[in-house]
């Protein structure tokens, strides 16, 4: 691979994100650390449209201040939408295989090619609009979003290497990258679906490390198999595409020249 043209991440939004993501980890663990009576328990689903209605305004202030600090522009834009759509497709292609969708694959090409945080907003972007065009709307899509724009920032702070194996640095992080996404995904669910009679249940109130472990387990004999499924679907979608498609998003970005500054010369230049 060709050396990353990496779109900038603003101060501002590097501190947005910051606060994202903490809403994030309360909005997918509070369950661990409520007592056995609390109300919070039977408003699971009041809670999750509540954080979807944090999410999206922070989101759009990422976007302002990206574009506030010149590092999101019309061409940024523009390519944001057509990777959007791209990956809509792909998610509707691959909606009806359990634990193959390719869609993940692109989420980490895109922010291991143009950095963290278009990264972020892609993968939040991406999952958004993938899901009304499926029609996977629910409780659980800000859940989605954010669990994958973690997924193409973490792709996005992965080191450039020097050598031609980079693109099995980036199929390693896919294969990782998926069980995360898996996991992230059940700890949202597992306090409220699984119900109360088994030995991988949540037990409301019951002592942190005790019901992560329960969740160890349950994610073990349940989710992984899906999971291992996806980590072989990324590595072998990035094994075979991932050198096209970061040279692709590479010539796009330097042709486009994203974070380049307009300079103004005096009326003799023009002469």
């Amino acid at each position: 691979m060709k050396r990353r043209v990496l779109i900038p991440l603003s101060a501002m939004s590097t501190t947005l994100l910051g606060a994202m993501t903490l809403i994030g980890v309360v909005a997918f663990t509070w369950p661990l650390f409520v007592q056995a009576n609390s109300p919070l328990l039977t408003s699971h689903g009041a809670f999750a449209s509540w954080f979807f209605v944090c999410l999206v305004p922070l989101l759009l202030l990422v976007a302002m201040a990206e574009v506030r600090d010149g590092n999101l522009d019309v061409k940024t834009v523009a390519l944001l939408a057509i990777l959007v759509a791209v990956g809509t497709v792909l998610r509707v292609v691959g909606s009806g295989i359990s634990g193959g969708e390719p869609l993940f694959a692109l989420v980490i090409l895109t922010g291991w090619s143009l950095g963290r945080g278009f990264g972020y907003l892609y993968g939040a972007t991406v999952l958004f609009c993938s899901a009304l065009a499926t029609g996977f709307v629910g409780p659980w899509l800000p859940f989605q979003m954010l669990a994958c724009a973690w997924l193409g920032f973490l792709a996005g702070c992965l080191p450039t290497l020097k050598w031609k194996g980079e693109v099995a640095l980036v199929a390693a992080f896919g294969a990782v990258g998926a069980i995360f996404y898996g996991s992230v995904m059940d700890l949202w669910f597992w306090p409220f679906q699984v119900g109360l009679n088994s030995t991988i249940s949540f037990v409301p109130g019951d002592a942190i490390l005790v019901n992560l472990h329960r969740f160890f387990v349950f994610d073990l004999t349940t989710s992984l198999g899906f999971d291992l499924l996806q980590s072989v679907t990324n590595i072998v979608l990035i094994l075979a595409f991932g050198r096209a498609v970061t040279r692709a998003l590479d010539r796009t970005a330097r042709g486009a020249a994203f974070g380049a500054n307009a300079t103004f010369g005096s009326r003799e230049h023009l002469r």
